[in-house]
């Protein structure tokens, strides 16, 4: 008995190609979640490991299949935290806001910056960072922790910076006076040499001077000189004897 030929149309072929061609997408598709998926989850386990550089680069394999994964920035910023890299941290974090609405989401990355910025000893913006969170989730006790802590840290560092003032000024003070106190023995120590320099001037004579003495000197021996040679020559007068 002869089959029968079963008749297929050609639009029948065409859809089955379509189907065939979607199907191949929804793998392609499945197959790229997963694998991003499995980069993401294999950098958590390697950062729950301490390997905080290896987990970054899977993090970033991960956004570089999917730059728009919020969990994929967030957890780069986490990697970055951990390895002190705190201004990358907190680029990563505030990427991550642009893909999340999720209040618990942004509370944590404000959270994780505040963090950062504390860890910087940026406390004025660390404050900000927390009130944010607090914005988002107004229960948060960890954060209001830190920002109980960040204000005091800020209290704290006014404080010491107004005493350093202080000190530099009582240093610049005294520094102040004992240049003029050395000023001071300068000055009487110069006068004191110029005294002594215009007293010696007063006890010295000039070259000239001295031979003037000199030549007066010699001028009254010489006329003494002769006075006594008359003397001696002049007869003696004795009375008469009569």
């Amino acid at each position: 008995m002869a089959r029968k030929v079963r008749e297929v149309s050609r639009g029948e072929t065409m859809m089955k190609r379509s189907l065939l061609f979607l199907g191949v997408l929804l793998l392609a598709s499945v197959a790229f979640a997963q694998s991003k998926r499995e980069l993401n989850n294999d950098g958590v386990e390697l950062y729950k490991a301490k390997k905080f550089a290896d987990a970054e680069v899977n993090f970033k394999k991960g956004l570089e299949k999917d730059p728009e994964m919020f969990q994929g920035h967030f957890n780069l910023g986490d990697a970055y935290y951990k390895q002190g890299r705190y201004d990358e941290a907190i680029q990563s974090y505030k990427n991550s806001l642009q893909f999340t609405e999720d209040k618990e989401n942004q509370s944590k990355v404000y959270h994780n910056i505040g963090n950062s910025l504390l860890k910087q000893q940026k406390y004025q913006e660390s404050i900000g960072a927390y009130k944010n969170a607090l914005k988002q989730n107004p229960n948060d006790l960890e954060t209001k922790y830190n920002l109980s802590y960040a204000l005091n840290m800020m209290k704290q560092d006014q404080q010491q910076n107004k005493n350093d003032k202080k000190k530099d000024k009582n240093k610049d003070q005294q520094k102040d006076q004992q240049q003029q106190n050395q000023d001071q023995k300068n000055q009487n120590k110069d006068k004191q040499q110029n005294q002594q320099q215009q007293q010696q001037q007063k006890n010295q004579i000039s070259k000239e001077e001295a031979q003037r003495i000199l030549e007066a000197l010699k001028n009254n021996e010489t006329n003494t000189q002769k006075k006594l040679r008359k003397a001696k020559g002049k007869p003696v007068v004795t009375d008469k004897d009569w």
